[in-house]
């Protein structure tokens, strides 16, 4: 019988070893398909429509130049801004109001709305 050094799962054979990855692959599925299923663009879309539109645009389009485009910004980092002006951690007039009112649910899916909005760059 081989001990892996990083599994403490004994090996026994090169199928035995396929099965133990095929379980974490498993799980690491099941881990991402449960946060991706969370979010919902169409309630993140009428979330946007009534309380971002009027400064990022439904389109993810900043309407002034101090506003940030948030078309096809990664959902990430929109979760880690709204919740960070939510917490106080980080501090903006209007944003700092706006997204003490946001759940979990609603930062998540305003999040995949805006990232899930494709654009163009053209050169000059």
């Amino acid at each position: 019988m081989v001990f892996s050094r990083r599994l403490i799962v004994p090996i026994r054979s090169n199928e035995r070893m396929h099965d133990v990855l095929r379980g974490f692959v498993a799980v690491a599925a099941a881990l991402t398909l449960d946060s991706q299923a969370a979010a919902d663009p169409a309630l993140g879309k009428a979330k946007v429509q009534a309380v971002c539109a009027v400064c990022h645009g439904v389109d993810g389009i900043g309407k002034n130049p101090d506003v940030p485009n948030l078309a096809g910004e990664s959902p990430q980092y929109i979760q880690k801004q709204l919740k960070a002006f939510r917490s106080g951690a980080r501090q903006h007039d209007q944003m700092s109001i706006i997204a003490k009112d946001l759940s979990d649910k609603d930062i998540a899916n305003v999040a995949d709305w805006f990232a899930g909005l494709k654009f163009t760059v053209k050169l000059p």
